[in-house]
Order: structure tokens, then C-alpha cells, then sequence
């Protein structure tokens, strides 16, 4: 199972490698918004213009804010996932938690294991999850005053000793591995759940 883990991983990330940036000519409007640096211009379908149809019922369509800041969380999710699948599989594991034969099967085996801890990182996800939302203010109608993706977290002053063009630059990078990391998942579970839906794993040998 390592290596088509390895391989999905390689595949579905190539498709987002970032592109080189020049220093000179770039600067953290244009990353923000040019395709060619993973911005949101790319739009065919005009998805991100749905809450501006008139006749519709009131907040019926999100906000172009709103749609960022679900990517960039979910993609920090399936990235977070994509880690916990890597490492059961390579059967890494804290020193005396409940180890799982199969990252379909973990979570069940952790749950009914260690019930306590389950419990008290379940907790945490809760309350993590409704001070997300209550920061992140009203995005789904586009009023929210924060940058999407930034929750405010940042103790270490690390974002203030980057230039505006690196900033930019982290945050596209950061957008490109959610995306693959959102893709890769996916495949993972189709693979899981429906036999033969994705050829890759099958010629690889994975089970």
C-alpha cells in the first residue's frame, strides 16, 4: 500500500507544482489573482458569480469569500488525512495508542480503544471548529473583515517577517498541495469503495 500511496501522491501533486515566481516583475496582487500562480481567474462555469443573479433568493449563493475559505480548509484537512493515512500505513504510531491494521478501519479501532482520547480530540475538533467560524465572521455573504484561510493563529509572529510577495507566494503554494491533497483522498476513498475505479492502484499491486 506505500508505494501507490507514494505514487497518488506524486501524480495528483504534479498537476499543482507551483510555478516559479520572478521577484522582480510579481507582485501579491497578481499572485493572488493570476492562474498562472494558482489564483481564482479560472472560473468557466462563472461559479463565483452565482450570488450576483438577480431574482435569486436572498443569500441563496455563497460569496466568492466564502467558496476560498472552504478550499483552503478543506484542503488543510485532506492534507492532515493524507498524513494520518501515510502513517498507519507505515505503522507509525504514539508509544502506547491503539494501532489499526488498515486506515479504513483506524478511527473505528481508536474510538472503541480509547474512548477518553477519542473523546477529548473530538471535543477539540468541536470547539476549534465553532471558533473557526465565529472568526471568520459572515463569509458566505462576503462580509467577513479576514483574509480567508488566516484563523488569527499566529503566536510566533512568523507571517510579519515575510515580505507581501512571499506571503502571496506561501499562501498559492499552500492552495496547490490542499488541491492535491483533496484529489488524492478522493481517489483513495473511490478506490476503497468502489473496486477498479482507479486503474493506477490496481496496476500497482495495492489492496
Amino acid at each position: 500500500m506505500k508505494l501507490p500511496l507514494v505514487a497518488a501522491l506524486f501524480g495528483s501533486a504534479a498537476a499543482f507544482a507551483p510555478t516559479p515566481v520572478a521577484r522582480t516583475t510579481t507582485s501579491a496582487l497578481n499572485v493572488a489573482y493570476n492562474p498562472e500562480f494558482g489564483g481564482n481567474d479560472f472560473d468557466p462555469m462563472g461559479f463565483g458569480k452565482m450570488h450576483e443573479i438577480k431574482g435569486a433568493f436572498p443569500n441563496m449563493f455563497p460569496h466568492p469569500q466564502y467558496l476560498e475559505e472552504s478550499e483552503i480548509k478543506h484542503g488543510r484537512m485532506c492534507m492532515l488525512a493524507w498524513t494520518g493515512v501515510w502513517a498507519t500505513e507505515s505503522g507509525l504510531h504514539f508509544p502506547g495508542a491503539p494501532v489499526a491494521d488498515d486506515w479504513t478501519n483506524a478511527l473505528g479501532v481508536w474510538a472503541q480503544e480509547d474512548p477518553g482520547g477519542f473523546g477529548i480530540i473530538l471535543a477539540f475538533i468541536a470547539i476549534a471548529e465553532g471558533e473557526g467560524v465565529s472568526h471568520a465572521g459572515d463569509n458566505f455573504r462576503g462580509k467577513s473583515k479576514k483574509t480567508p484561510g488566516d484563523m488569527g493563529f499566529d503566536w510566533m509572529g512568523m507571517t510579519k517577517k515575510l515580505s507581501e510577495d512571499k506571503l502571496a507566494r506561501y499562501k498559492t503554494v499552500e492552495k496547490k498541495n490542499g488541491r492535491a491533497a483533496m484529489i488524492a483522498m478522493a481517489s483513495l476513498f473511490a478506490f476503497k469503495a468502489i473496486p477498479g475505479s482507479v486503474p493506477i492502484m490496481d496496476l500497482l499491486g495495492a489492496n
